[in-house]
């Protein structure tokens, strides 16, 4: 079984800064691409970064220059630094990984969800 654990969200003022964590663990055998979603009330959830194996990242038009994804391999985690937050951050955040696992072969796997809250 694969799962994936997030950590990080909060309460943050408008301007402030919060760094998410996500971390894979379980019967993992390579993983392709991890990446953030979001979802705010009311609306659809959508893909915020992402970042291949080698290392491409992929980020929505609304938080280019503000929001920067990276990732540590031998953690299997993969990290959201947010910056310059604005009240439209506000949503929960779901770390998201394609992977190849040890038992299952490919498989989606979806994080919990963290809560982020941008105060204006």
């Amino acid at each position: 079984q694969v799962q994936l654990v997030e950590s990080g969200g909060g309460l943050v003022q408008a301007g402030g800064s919060l760094r998410l964590s996500c971390a894979a663990s379980g019967s993992i055998y390579s993983i392709n691409a991890m990446g953030w979603y979001r979802q705010a009330p009311g609306k659809q959830r959508e893909l915020v970064a992402a970042i291949t194996s080698g290392g491409s990242t992929n980020y929505a038009d609304s938080v280019k220059g503000r929001f920067t994804i990276s990732k540590d391999n031998a953690k299997n985690t993969v990290y959201l630094q947010m910056n310059s937050l604005k009240p439209e951050d506000t949503a929960v955040y779901y770390c998201n990984a394609n992977l190849l696992s040890t038992l299952r072969g490919y498989l989606e796997v979806w994080g919990q969800g963290t809560l982020v809250t941008v105060s204006s």
